[in-house]
């Protein structure tokens, strides 16, 4: 992750985590060295992914998670379903080789008001889910997200 992981690119990350799992990919590695900071839709995402990957005995792995953004994933529950290298000890080699290319990734197109709002219901949802906790932390922005896309459907 290459900066602040919020809901303004946490729906390309999902995309990314789903055109790669419909590609066979089982094994998903998050590098936070970067990313000096992590909200809860990006947090949600992550969630999203691992729980998907559960279903395919598959594993989402974060490394270098920075002491905030390690204690947002301690606090929230992820600890328990994401591989967390806090260190960043694992896949030295993949590592590099990937942010050599980093400059090299495409923008991407920006998603509608409507798609960006329910990504951000669902990967609260998925925080939610987690624990009884989450559920008491994130229902109002929950109950907030199904009203706004309950009015722009007009229903």
């Amino acid at each position: 992750m290459e900066g602040k992981g919020t809901f303004q690119n946490s729906l390309q990350v999902k995309d990314a985590f789903e055109r790669m799992t419909k590609a066979g990919v089982r094994t998903f590695v998050v590098d936070l060295e970067r990313c000096p900071i992590m909200d809860s839709t990006f947090l949600g995402t992550l969630t999203g992914a691992a729980v998907l990957l559960r279903d395919f005995e598959g594993t989402v792995s974060v490394l270098n998670a920075n002491p905030r953004n390690l204690q947002l994933m301690t606090s929230l529950g992820l600890d328990y379903i994401l591989d967390v290298d806090a260190g960043g000890e694992k896949f030295p080699t993949q590592r590099r080789q990937v942010t050599a290319h980093l400059d090299n990734c495409a923008e991407t197109t920006a998603a509608t008001r409507k798609d960006q709002a329910e990504h951000v219901l669902e990967a609260h949802q998925a925080l939610a889910d987690l624990s009884e906790d989450n559920q008491c932390r994130f229902q109002d922005v929950i109950d907030f997200l199904e009203k706004e896309l309950e009015n722009r459907s007009g229903g």
